[in-house]
């Protein structure tokens, strides 16, 4: 219970006060406390609906952070909740309803609060890009795990083992990537498929700059380490992370119009389930619970490829996001329990066990 209260409680506040804004705004919106239950109901179903969502989310975000220093861990679980709460998930949907349509930012934020119907037709129109954008880099965050020929600990073994073997052709998972988004277009409107493809280019070349400017990093802080410089960097990680979290958050926020198109309703829901997704990361990274587990991260990476394949197929076939999320627990919780034989199997330490399984 103190390791719940320890990593959770400021979730649990920040619920509480997005619960009170909500019944302040639904009680002085609708003028009756019905109005206002109805109105707190969806945000607690947005909120479950993103924590469900964004489990593989807090996985992956951890398996990046436990190689960072404590200082750009400290600034991505601070300053990134600003940018994941405010940005993604207020600014976002603003910015795209200003870009479709033309307006100015206040224009844009008083269609939102005078005429929702309009805002959600506006955002939902989007949704091929964003569809896009957001499943290409989520397919290839998850293609690069496993094309890595380096890579010794395997949990569907022949399926793992053979992707793996493709990681000496150069650009293996660049090239399926594109050959499923024109696979993709073909089935999709000339309009549409334009769209499509130009974001999912988009969504390619900015998975290797973020990746590309890891790489120079890393190799200026090892050149300070050989000339004996103390390094505590992880910018590049930072960065990834962000475009990452923001990518997760697509889903999550064209989604949520099938239970609302308030904007202050659909911000405050989300925003509490990033709050947790973020608590949940710190869960992961300060209990050590990837190394305690060693498959429960190949879960995590099949998850974000379903989920990019299902944000890529959802630009010409509507897919329930109960669907997605489903299928992430599902993955996540049978790599988990795969962990669990495999330790209940070796009892000896992870890393003094037979490894290449």
């Amino acid at each position: 219970m103190d390791t719940l209260k320890r990593f959770y409680t400021l979730s649990l506040i920040f619920t509480i006060v997005c619960l009170g804004l909500g019944a302040w705004y639904g009680l002085s919106s609708t003028g009756s406390v019905g109005g206002m239950l109805q109105l707190l109901w969806i945000v607690v179903v947005l909120s479950v609906l993103e924590i469900s969502l964004s489990f593989d989310n807090a996985v992956v975000n951890a398996s990046v952070l436990k190689d960072m220093d404590r200082t750009w861990q400290r600034r991505f679980l601070t300053w990134g909740i600003l940018f994941a709460v405010f940005g993604m998930r207020i600014v976002f949907p603003l910015a795209i309803v200003a870009i479709a349509a033309g307006l100015g930012p206040v224009q844009a934020v008083n269609l939102s609060l005078n005429d929702p119907l309009e805002y959600e037709r506006i955002v939902s129109s989007a949704h091929v890009g964003i569809a896009g954008f957001g499943g290409a880099f989520l397919a290839m965050v998850g293609l690069k795990f496993f094309f890595d020929g380096e890579k010794d600990v395997h949990w569907i073994g022949s399926v793992e083992r053979f992707l793996g073997k493709f990681s000496a052709l150069p650009a293996a998972e660049i090239a399926l990537l594109l050959l499923t988004l024109w696979g993709i277009s073909l089935v999709l409107p000339d309009a549409d498929a334009l769209t499509f493809l130009v974001a999912g280019i988009l969504g390619l070349v900015t998975f290797i700059a973020v990746e590309g400017i890891s790489t120079l990093l890393e190799l200026s802080e090892e050149k300070q380490r050989l000339a004996g410089a103390a390094v505590r960097s992880g910018l590049g990680g930072f960065l990834y992370l962000n475009i990452l979290d923001a990518s997760f958050s697509f889903d999550g926020v064209i989604g949520a119009f099938a239970l609302s198109n308030n904007m202050i309703v659909i911000a405050l829901g989300l925003s509490i389930g990033a709050m947790f997704v973020r608590s949940m990361t710190i869960h992961l990274v300060e209990q050590g619970t990837l190394a305690q587990y060693r498959y429960l991260e190949h879960g995590a990476f099949w998850a974000i490829i379903v989920l990019g394949g299902i944000m890529l197929l959802s630009a010409r076939w509507h897919i329930p996001e109960t669907i997605t999320g489903l299928i992430g627990a599902i993955l996540i919780g049978l790599s988990l329990w795969w962990s669990v034989r495999f330790n209940r199997n070796n009892p000896e330490p992870v890393e003094d066990a037979v490894r290449g399984d």
